[in-house]
């Protein structure tokens, strides 16, 4: 109750303009608050990646480079080395579109990028403006391996069969895979070459993803197709297609093909995956994210992801991912 000698403190009901003010000001304050988290996150340095990390995925949501995100965004979560880590999409061009805004996010020391070799024959075949040079190298990760397949009720039976089919009639043999510069068209081309043909002369229909390959083969639209194992397997072990080898350079023991090179034709290729950082971080914030990713690999999750995908450890780190960067840049501009 009030006291008779202390002036109310009851309140007229509010007006509708009274109400409208009061929530304009709620609002107001929530941006605030929203904006200064962002903030806080986004400055300062390699600390911030562990509060709040960006996976940024280069392709659509269900690629390779996609899986290797949302991977790396579990175990990061599960074993708790970052606080909250998201998977941000930007598809196209073989992975250059994303590189083009990413490497216009310059000291943004808490979001990183999937990439890999299928990245360095697109930045080649589209001529594009940014290279990798303009980013951070922060790791290799892991390779996957590419496999040859036709429909099952393909006459071929062999890789030798494709190999005089596709020669005796190159025109009209359709071979798809992956986007223009994918690891798929340079293990294509180079199986071209293999058979006696010029590369330019091959049939090559490029799709965005493996369930686009695998409807285009059990359609007729293509011949055969280049792509990763995981890809297709679904649809190899349901009967749907036949696998004629895989393009490691060694047998693999989760596949059970034989290489390119067990068959006699030279080619051997892997579609490995790293991650790398934006340009304009301070070796501080690049310490901190290879520190990041050293313990991602180190967890029960990731080696749970590279027996389930097939996957191959080959990480390395630091300068040591960045000198076999610039070896795998050579070796794809001469593909």
């Amino acid at each position: 109750m009030s006291s008779p000698d202390r002036p109310s403190t009851a309140r007229a009901p509010w007006s509708p303009l009274r109400k409208a003010a009061a929530a304009l000001a709620a609002v107001a304050c929530a941006a605030v608050v929203v904006v200064g988290v962002g903030d806080a996150a986004s400055s300062g340095g390699g600390a911030d990646a562990r509060a709040q990390l960006t996976l940024i995925a280069p392709a659509a949501a269900g690629g390779g480079w996609d899986g290797a995100a949302r991977e790396a965004q579990q175990a990061l979560r599960s074993e708790g080395i970052v606080n909250n880590t998201t998977v941000v999409n930007i598809p196209g061009a073989g992975g250059t579109i994303g590189l083009s805004q990413f490497s216009g996010m310059t000291g943004e020391s808490a979001t990183m990028m999937i990439m890999g070799i299928t990245m360095l024959g697109a930045i080649n075949i589209n001529g594009s403006d940014v290279d990798l040079g303009d980013v951070t190298p922060i790791a290799r990760l892991a390779d996957d391996y590419d496999v040859v397949v036709v429909p099952a009720d393909s006459p071929i039976q062999t890789l030798d069969d494709l190999m005089t089919a596709w020669r005796t009639d190159p025109q009209h043999f359709a071979f798809g895979g992956g986007s223009l510069g994918s690891v798929d068209q340079m293990i294509v081309s180079r199986m071209a070459r293999e058979n006696g043909m010029d590369p330019n002369a091959v049939n090559y229909i490029a799709y965005s993803g493996g369930g686009e390959l695998a409807t285009s083969l059990l359609s007729g639209t293509i011949k055969a197709s280049v792509s990763g194992y995981e890809d297709f397997v679904d649809q190899i072990e349901a009967g749907n297609l036949r696998a004629l080898a895989v393009s490691a350079p060694a047998p693999v023991d989760s596949i059970d093909l034989p290489t390119l090179v067990e068959l006699g034709y030279d080619v051997t290729l892997t579609n490995w995956r790293g991650i790398v950082a934006p340009p304009g971080i301070t070796d501080a914030q690049r310490d901190e994210l290879e520190a990041i990713v050293t313990e991602l690999v180190a967890t029960p999750q990731w080696r749970d992801a590279l027996e389930r995908n097939r996957w191959t450890d080959t990480f390395a780190v630091g300068d040591d991912f960045a000198q076999s960067l610039d070896a795998e840049t050579e070796f794809v501009n001469g593909i």
